[in-house]
């Protein structure tokens, strides 16, 4: 036993290559915010031009990244931390609880995204329903100026209602449709904000741990796990995930503000040079190589990737193509194209867990 828990005994962490390592901060946060905030950019730039298959590339392969993030990177390693032989039987020799916990996190996702779509969704409803109230008054003002027009001239009475009464029905009609297309529309909106937020939420919560791991690691050239090969990694994974998070945060609707999607991708670009930093910052005290490392690294990553999955899955594929109608209707190389983006995001990702 006491070879067992050795095991989970790391070393801490030396002050090597210190300023590559505050350097690596910045390139991380460099390269995460330039590809994150582009699409988001140009989508809000007028002058500027971008062809619709760009964005399409970077959302269908943004897809594929999460995907394969939440599988690869964040569910395959949270095994590994939760089964180490110190870790107490439960976790180490009994079950693999790093799948237990991430089932228990998409469950959570659901529950909590479905209350959040009913809240949200009726909100916007109620929002949206004073516009259709104001549409209806406007009808109705114009109703009555043209009557009072219609009083000074010679035309009776009778004249006057039948020449009314079907305007009124056309406009009681666009009333409806008007409220029917808000109503969707709420619906819609509510759908892909909470979408987006718990996304969002997701690659944040996993990018302070992917920080602090890369703070912490050893540097050693000869060892494919250290330092200089997991910084490379890094950088690329945060860069691809960049991608997807700001494809999708710039269709977010203008109605929120130019301002909200720059911030969450802001937002995005800082969690892990943050934790990075954090991890600079206790790499005399803390080690990952310890059951205490385990646990909180185990968990956060079994949870992150319980996110990651049920949205790459629920939120993205399957409202980007089992349910849309526009998907269904587009031609057929359209579709195969897209679908070739999204296993192009997921072929990319799962090779670069191959270091990382």
């Amino acid at each position: 036993m006491a070879e067992e828990e050795q095991v989970c005994v790391g070393a801490k962490g030396e002050a090597d290559n210190l300023g590559v390592r505050i350097g690596a901060i910045f390139i991380i946060f460099a390269s995460s915010a330039f590809f994150t905030l582009l699409p988001i950019v140009t989508r809000r730039i007028p002058k500027v031009t971008v062809p619709g298959a760009i964005y399409d590339f970077c959302k269908y392969f943004g897809s594929g990244v999460i995907i394969a993030t939440g599988f690869i990177h964040l569910l395959q390693p949270a095994d590994e931390e939760l089964t180490q032989p110190c870790l107490i039987p439960a976790f180490s020799e009994d079950y693999h609880m790093a799948y237990a916990f991430t089932l228990i996190s998409m469950m959570l996702v659901f529950v909590c995204e479905f209350f959040a779509y009913r809240i949200g969704s009726t909100m916007l409803s109620k929002r949206l329903g004073s516009v259709v109230h104001h549409h209806a008054s406007g009808h109705n003002a114009a109703h009555e100026n043209d009557a009072r027009e219609r009083e000074t001239e010679t035309l009776r009475h009778a004249e006057m209602e039948d020449a009314l009464a079907p305007v009124d029905a056309k406009d009681k009609q666009v009333d409806l449709e008007v409220g029917s297309h808000l109503s969707e529309d709420a619906h819609s909106g509510a759908s892909e904000l909470i979408g987006v937020f718990v996304l969002e939420f997701g690659v944040i919560f996993h990018s302070v741990i992917i920080g602090l791991t890369l703070a912490t690691t050893d540097w050693d050239p000869d060892d494919g796990d250290k330092f200089v090969v997991l910084f490379p990694v890094i950088v690329f994974h945060q860069l691809f995930e960049g991608i997807g998070l700001g494809s999708r945060l710039s269709l977010l609707p203008a109605a929120l503000g130019k301002w909200v999607p720059l911030l969450l991708g802001l937002a995005y670009s800082i969690v892990t040079p943050v934790g990075m930093a954090i991890g600079l910052g206790l790499r005399q005290t803390y080690t990952s190589d310890t059951p205490t490392g385990y646990y909180v690294t185990g968990l956060f990553d079994a949870f992150s990737a319980g996110i990651l999955i049920y949205t790459g899955l629920v939120e993205l594929l399957a409202h980007d193509f089992v349910f849309n109608n526009a998907m269904h209707k587009a031609p057929l190389y359209k579709v195969a194209l897209n679908m070739l983006e999204v296993c192009l995001g997921i072929a990319i990702m799962a090779l670069l867990g191959r270091w990382a």
